[in-house]
């Protein structure tokens, strides 16, 4: 739900803060939708504690003086209207950079966080060429990730992939990683053959 540097964010924060609270510190630090609820199962799963005391303070005004009823707590005024977007809503086609310098865009205003945002540079692919396969990944030729043109955005497998990174095939120079592909199915092949030989 929540990327390394978001979860230390948390850890360093939780600690004297309602989850209401805390969730609104979260979501303005990272441009997030994150609930208090969520918030609290988050820190129930992982083991989260913050000192909050939440006694009444001795000559503190009641936040419901004045009023009647129990359905009407004097919270009313300040409440989210139905239909009403929080401050840090973004609307859909807006884009960020997340920790690692992807481009993400948002693409619904429904479901969690990662149905929300996506990686636009796997956005671009799939609007021409279909749904991403299954183990398969997309590269920036050039290493630019900002460069979002289609001749830049190459799909390869995940095995490919390994190699790749494995041999620096992968190089900021379109045509060195386009040639590094084809290394790394020359390799694979090779360490194919080099099995085959040792069950014989």
């Amino acid at each position: 739900m929540f990327t390394k540097k978001q979860k230390d964010f948390i850890e360093k924060n939780v600690e004297g803060r309602l989850n209401q609270e805390l969730a609104e510190l979260v979501n303005e630090k990272f441009g997030l939708q994150i609930t208090a609820k969520q918030m609290n199962t988050y820190k129930k799963n992982h083991g989260l504690v913050g000192e909050v005391d939440c006694r009444f303070q001795k000559g503190s005004t009641p936040a419901n003086k004045g009023t009647k009823g129990l359905y009407n707590v004097g919270g009313n005024r300040t409440s989210f209207k139905p239909g009403q977007r929080a401050l840090n809503y973004k609307p859909v086609g807006s884009e960020r950079i997340d920790e690692d310098g992807y481009i993400l865009i948002k693409v619904s205003d429904d479901g969690p966080w990662h149905k929300r945002w996506r990686h636009k540079h796997k956005v671009v692919w799939e609007s021409e060429y279909g749904p991403l396969p299954k183990g398969h990944a997309i590269i920036f030729a050039d290493q630019n990730k900002c460069n979002m043109n289609l001749d830049n955005l190459i799909l390869v497998s995940r095995s490919q992939l390994g190699i790749m990174n494995r041999n620096g095939l992968i190089r900021n120079d379109a045509d060195l990683t386009k040639t590094g592909i084809i290394m790394a199915d020359i390799y694979r092949k090779i360490g194919e053959r080099k099995r085959g030989s040792k069950k014989k």
